[in-house]
C-alpha cells in the first residue's frame, strides 16, 4: 500500500488537532472490532505478476464468453456490436461529469437528448428523462410520481411484478405512509387476474403497475383492458417493459399507459454481474413536470447555432429534501450513451430483427424442453417473448449445479426467489438471440438427462 504522507507529516497533522497518535482517532470504534495485530499480507508484486494473479482469479468465473447462458431474469446475454463500446468511448462524449455548465458540456447534452428522444420514440410517451439508476429505482420513483398527482395512498402491484422491484417499491413507499396491495395471477395463462385486479382498484389507487413481459415471461395480452379499468377508477398506470421487446410488443403509450419504466441493460449494455446499468422512464406530456432526473432540451444560442441545456428543473429542486418531487439529481450516464450508440446503429428494423430472433429461439427451445418425459410448460395457454416457466421432474438446484459443471449456466430455480410450494419444481428459461440451435440443442439434451449432467 502506498501512503503518501511522511512521518513528520502526520505528527504535524496529530499536533494540529490535538490528537497523541492515530489510534486515538479509531477510540469510538469498540475494541473487539479493531485489528491490533498487524495483516499478514503476502509479498509484493510485480505489475505482471499481479495481472497474472487478477487473471487467473477471473478464470474461476463462468463467464458469458466461454459458457452459454439461459438465465435472465431481469438481466439478459444480448449479442452487443464491437461498434457500440467503441463509438460510446470516444472522448466527444467525455466532457464534463454532471452538465450543469452547458457550454462545456454539449458532447454530453447532445448524447443524453438524443437518448431521450429515441426512448420516448420507443415507449410511445411523448418525454422522457435522461434514464435513472436502474429498472427497479425507477419504478419507485414512477410511483411517487403517480401518488404526489392523484393525491392518493396505494398501489397495486401484480405478484408476477420482479421481485426485487417489489422490494425497492416496498422500501420506498414505507417511509411515506404509502401502501400496496398485490393482484394475483391467473394460474393457466401467467397473466394478471382481470377479475380480481377489478375488485382491487378503488379510489385509495393512485396507479396500478402492469409489467409486460411480467418476471414470469408472460406477455400481458390484457394490457389494454387492465389500463382501462384503472383509468375508470381514477388511477395512473405504470408499464415496467422489457425495452427489447418492445420492437414486437405495442409499446405502453400506444396500449394507454400513462408512464414506463424499465432497465435498459438489454440495450447494447453487458450483463456486467448485475451492473452498472441503467434505468429509463418515460411518461405523457401532462407529466414533465413531475418527472424526476435531468431533461435535457434542444434550443440555439445568439447566433442561432443548434445546443442543448438542461430544461424544465433547476438543481436545486433536488435537494430540497421533503419537499422534493425526487432527490435523484443524477443519472448513468455512460450506459444510457450506450443504449443511444446501440440504437440508432440498429434503427427499428435491426433491433426488430433481434426482438424476432429472440421470440423464435425460445419457441423452439420451449417446444423441445416441453417435449421431454416429465416436463411441461407452466403457464400452457400464456404467451412469452423470450422467457418462460417450466416445470421440471426432479430437483432443479441439483439440475443447476450438473449444468453448470458442463459449462452452461442454466435457467433460474424459482423456489427461493417466489414463495410457494408450486414453484418447487419450476425454472425461468431464457434465450435470447445470443444462443445458437446447437447450444439450445445441447441444453435440451442435459436436461432430458435428468439427474445424469455431470461431467458431459
Amino acid at each position: 500500500m502506498f501512503v503518501p504522507h511522511t512521518p513528520a507529516e502526520r505528527r504535524a497533522m496529530l499536533d494540529a488537532i490535538g490528537v497523541p497518535d492515530i489510534a486515538e482517532l479509531f477510540a469510538d470504534i469498540p475494541a473487539s472490532l479493531r485489528l491490533e495485530r498487524p495483516l499478514a499480507l503476502p509479498r509484493p508484486l510485480s505489475e505482471a505478476e499481479l495481472l497474472g494473479e487478477l487473471q487467473s482469479l477471473a478464470a474461476q468465473n463462468a463467464d458469458l464468453d466461454h459458457h452459454p447462458c439461459f438465465r435472465g431474469a431481469g438481466v439478459y446475454d444480448h449479442l452487443i456490436p464491437a461498434a457500440v463500446p467503441q463509438l460510446a468511448s470516444r472522448g466527444e462524449f467525455l466532457t464534463a461529469y454532471t452538465p450543469y455548465q452547458a457550454e462545456a458540456s454539449q458532447g454530453e447534452l447532445q448524447a443524453l437528448f438524443e437518448f431521450q428522444s429515441m426512448m420516448a420514440e420507443l415507449t410511445g410517451l411523448e418525454v422522457a428523462n435522461s434514464s435513472m439508476y436502474d429498472g427497479a429505482t425507477a419504478l419507485a420513483e414512477a410511483l411517487f410520481l403517480a401518488t404526489a398527482a392523484t393525491g392518493r395512498p396505494e398501489v397495486l402491484l401484480p405478484r408476477t411484478l420482479h421481485p426485487e422491484y417489489r422490494e425497492v417499491v416496498a422500501t420506498y413507499l414505507a417511509p411515506r405512509g404509502l401502501s400496496w396491495q398485490e393482484v394475483p395471477f391467473n394460474s393457466r395463462t401467467g397473466g394478471m387476474d382481470l377479475e380480481q385486479l377489478s375488485a382491487l382498484l378503488g379510489e385509495r389507487t393512485a396507479a396500478l403497475v402492469v409489467q409486460n413481459p411480467n418476471f414470469l415471461g408472460c406477455v400481458e395480452t390484457e394490457a389494454a383492458r387492465m389500463i382501462d379499468l384503472a383509468h375508470q377508477a381514477g388511477a395512473l398506470v405504470v408499464m415496467v417493459v422489457d425495452p427489447i421487446s418492445l420492437a414486437l410488443l405495442a409499446p405502453p403509450g400506444e396500449l394507454g399507459a400513462d408512464l414506463a419504466v424499465g432497465n435498459g441493460q438489454p440495450l447494447g449494455n453487458p450483463p456486467a454481474f448485475g451492473g452498472p446499468h441503467f434505468g429509463f422512464l418515460a411518461a405523457r406530456a401532462d407529466l414533465v413536470r413531475r418527472l424526476p432526473g435531468r431533461l435535457v432540451g434542444e434550443t440555439v444560442d445568439r447566433h442561432g447555432r443548434r445546443g442543448f441545456v438542461l430544461v424544465l428543473q433547476t438543481r436545486e429542486q433536488h435537494i430540497r429534501r421533503e419537499r422534493a418531487t425526487s432527490n435523484i439529481c443524477t443519472n448513468q450516464a455512460l450506459q444510457a450513451l450506450t443504449a443511444a450508440v446501440y440504437l440508432a446503429l440498429l434503427g427499428p428494423a435491426g433491433l426488430a430483427k433481434v426482438a424476432s430472433a429472440c421470440l423464435h429461439k425460445a419457441h423452439y427451445a420451449a417446444s423441445r424442453l416441453a417435449s421431454l418425459p416429465g416436463f411441461r410448460l407452466a403457464f400452457p395457454e400464456g404467451v412469452f417473448f423470450q422467457e418462460f416457466v417450466l416445470e421440471v421432474p426432479f430437483d432443479p438446484f441439483s439440475l443447476d449445479d450438473e449444468l453448470a459443471a458442463a459449462g452452461i449456466i442454466g435457467p433460474l430455480p424459482l423456489y427461493r426467489r417466489l414463495a410457494g410450494e408450486e414453484w418447487k419444481h419450476r425454472m425461468l428459461v431464457c434465450v435470447t438471440e445470443a444462443r445458437t440451435r446447437q447450444e439450445i440443442d445441447r441444453l435440451v439434451a442435459l436436461m432430458g438427462r435428468g439427474g445424469s449432467c455431470h461431467g458431459s
